[in-house]
């Protein structure tokens, strides 16, 4: 019989031997790594967004024009589409792997692309102006294909949470240097041509910081020709674009009547003729020959439950981007809070709750399984769109917005945090640009698509109703999830694809 008091004895070193593990995971190079390429990742998108529209409404420009410049936000949306590339070619530059090269390219483009833009003046030069905005979102886009690659690569399956939570945090924290520290800068002090001087001059160094990262030891060898990849590339983007201009431009009010002018009928006209380019953009890449491209699908694909999880990728934060969809109109709209109150607590204390979030993922993730923690942290997300169900029915508090919005992004990092790990776990790290690409694409479906629904929603059942449909929605990627626990638990354990789905 063991000695009486042989659990108590235990507990106390239980804590401490669990705070070293924490320790060694979050405690080192690799991690520390994380949250400075994440702040790389995270600080040029506002340059080309927020801080641009900031600048060029402060010089006069019309709305019209203003509002253009939103088209130059697509790279984001498209770079799966050259992801393979980055993939394939591998710069042999100061001793650096192709992730790390591939880093340092792309930062110091954007430094160079902060330069030119520093020269320019919105009044005289706005198409100059638009081209820059393009190319810097169009690097900042790849900077992220290749960061989320790196990071695939360099970390072991124990630290996938811990680097995706500082991960978010360098990211959220790049979004405040350049979209609120920098118009701050610009107002007082720089001057926006001066501004972005300033963030050129940062880029350069965290080009720096990418040569000193961590390096992945690589056995990779090509097996195709660069021809055939050019080749293979070139000739899927100028099908996918013509068969999306000539469906785009066909006379779709004669062929639906009036369902082409509504804003679902647009959607649905718009979804199907990307669809359509999409797949004839596939299907000429695998017939003259783009290897890196098909290679990536083949390898997912080669799972048993390959469509469902592609599915659980779109439903898993489903419910969170339906709540968070129209959240700004019906916090001032809805219930009354002014402008300013709304602001305040949104983008602090949202902000806060949202990196405390994902670093509390991270550490929950550090010594628990990923399918359990996907599980909880997605009912969380459900049970926190209540928040916004009680703001709705309750007179107007604003204690009660402070807690609802902190609880719906806390929930939210968590989730995040997991499902970011999740990604990781499902790339095969043969091909960490082209397929995280992919998938992060493809999880952006549910957020494209749920505005025009939500707000049809609204107007025909009311924000109580709403909010309780939100938590409805999130129940199919929760039952999704349960079905594929045991695929995922394989996946999460490192085995191989074939592996995975014999599992499920």
């Amino acid at each position: 019989m063991p000695p009486a008091n042989s659990s108590s004895s235990a507990a106390p070193n239980a804590a401490p031997a669990k705070g070293n593990q924490y320790a060694q995971i979050f405690a080192n190079r690799r991690i520390a790594a994380m949250l400075v390429l994440g702040f790389a990742s995270g600080l040029p998108l506002a340059l080309s967004t927020g801080t641009l529209q900031a600048w060029l409404t402060v010089a006069g420009i019309n709305i019209k024009t203003i509002g253009f410049f939103a088209l130059a936000g697509l790279p984001y949306t498209f770079k799966f589409v050259w992801a393979p590339l980055l993939d394939r070619f591998e710069p042999k530059w100061f001793g650096g792997t192709r992730r790390k090269v591939w880093l340092v390219i792309t930062q110091l483009l954007l430094a160079v692309a902060c330069f030119v833009m520093a020269t320019l003046d919105p009044q005289s030069s706005i198409t100059s102006l638009g081209v820059c905005a393009v190319a810097i979102a169009f690097l900042s886009a790849s900077q992220d294909v290749v960061f989320d690659a790196y990071r695939n690569d360099l970390l072991n399956a124990e630290e996938r949470g811990a680097g995706a939570a500082v991960s978010v945090l360098g990211y959220r924290l790049a979004m405040l240097v350049s979209g609120g520290l920098l118009l701050i800068l610009a107002d007082q002090w720089l001057g926006w041509q001066g501004a972005y001087r300033a963030m050129g001059v940062v880029f350069l160094l965290l080009a720096l910081v990418s040569i000193a990262a961590p390096t992945i030891a690589s056995d990779y060898r090509p097996t195709s020709s660069a021809k055939t990849e050019l080749v293979g590339f070139f000739a899927m983007l100028v099908t996918g674009g013509a068969v999306f201009y000539l469906l785009h431009s066909l006379p779709w009010s004669s062929v639906i009547g009036d369902a082409a002018n509504n804003r679902f009928g647009k959607l649905a006209v718009d979804t199907l003729t990307m669809l359509a380019a999409f797949v004839a953009a596939m299907l000429v890449a695998r017939k003259v020959g783009f290897p890196s491209f098909v290679a990536p699908w083949d390898a997912f694909f080669a799972r048993k439950h390959a469509a469902w999880l592609l599915g659980l990728i779109v439903l898993y934060k489903l419910g969170d981007a339906f709540a968070g969809a129209l959240s700004t109109t019906f916090l001032i709209r809805g219930v009354g809070f002014t402008a300013t109150e709304v602001g305040s607590v949104n983008k602090v204390l949202g902000l806060i709750a949202t990196i405390v979030g994902a670093l509390l993922g991270g550490v929950w993730l550090a010594t628990r399984p990923l399918w359990s923690s996907l599980m909880l942290f997605g009912i969380l997300q459900a049970i926190s769109n209540f928040g916004y169900w009680l703001l709705a029915i309750m007179p107007k508090d604003f204690t009660l917005m402070a807690i609802a919005i902190g609880f719906e992004n806390l929930c939210g990092g968590l989730g995040t945090a997991a499902f970011v790990a999740f990604l990781m776990a499902l790339t095969d790290k043969r091909f960490s640009a082209a397929q995280f690409a992919l998938l992060s694409a493809l999880a952006a479906v549910g957020r494209v698509y749920v505005g025009p629904a939500a707000g049809v929603l609204v107007e025909a059942y009311g924000w109580p109703s709403f909010f309780v449909m939100t938590v409805i929605a999130a129940l199919p990627g929760l039952l999704l999830l349960a079905w594929l626990k045991r695929t995922i638990e394989a996946v999460s354990d490192g085995s191989s694809l074939t592996e995975s789905s014999s599992q499920a």
